[in-house]
């Protein structure tokens, strides 16, 4: 797929280092242009250093990797208001939450997702890959680790679909939860993990483990036919 990126920060380039390695073509659109340079070249082939609005132009799927409070001059720099993410699946990894507390700091029944929608009209946002450390995608050893599965919601099935791919390119399991409507939910448990985290405690210890390799019951034996059946 031609991918785009939006931002040059540790989010993009340690997904972008991956699905260059899945063998998709990675445009980097940063505010810096330097930064977008630097960082293309040190990613190497399939990774290519360009303007904002260039980055989302005729793209299969683009990431909006930049801080919450930059998210709004990013997609300005791309033209999203103008309609340049029409159609375009448009991945929401950001984290409206203060730091260290994880409290959110969108407005009351408001997602960070659901604003930036409005603000890149036409897009098909996919919330996902919000709830872990861009580390997660680039330590060697996670690759020895049973995969991670990756939260997403969005309004549109084939927007889920290419996003799907590629959280498996990216070494992880796809599960998606529902429409966009849940993406305040994926939110405020990022901050819930954040908020463990900065206190000291590890998030995974304060959600109990559930059984998720269990065999499916085995369907009930069909009735035994006393006749052949004839086809009309």
């Amino acid at each position: 797929m031609r991918i785009g990126i939006l931002g040059t920060g540790t989010l993009a380039a340690a997904l972008g280092e991956r699905w260059a390695r899945a063998g998709h073509e990675v445009a980097l659109g940063g505010r810096s242009s330097a930064k977008a340079r630097e960082l293309a070249e040190r990613l190497g082939a399939g990774v290519h250093a360009v303007a904002p609005h260039a980055a989302v132009a005729g793209r299969d799927a683009v990431l909006l990797a930049v801080t919450w409070d930059g998210v709004e001059d990013m997609l300005r720099s791309a033209g999203a208001a103008d309609g340049a993410l029409a159609e375009m699946p448009l991945i929401d990894p950001t984290n409206a939450v203060g730091h260290g507390v994880g409290t959110l700091l969108t407005g009351p029944g408001e997602s960070m997702a659901e604003r930036i929608a409005g603000l890149a009209p036409g897009s098909r946002v996919v919330k996902a890959f919000h709830l872990f450390p861009a580390d997660r995608w680039t330590d060697p050893s996670d690759d020895a680790r049973p995969p991670a599965t990756v939260a997403m919601c969005g309004d549109d099935a084939a927007a889920l679909r290419v996003v799907g791919r590629l959280v498996q390119d990216a070494g992880a399991l796809p599960a998606t939860l529902g429409g966009l409507g849940r993406a305040r939910q994926l939110e405020e448990a990022a901050g819930f993990v954040i908020g463990l985290a900065f206190a000291g405690f590890d998030p995974g210890s304060a959600v109990p483990r559930l059984p998720s390799d269990q065999e499916p019951a085995a369907p009930a034996p069909a009735p035994r036919q006393t006749a052949p059946i004839i086809p009309v």
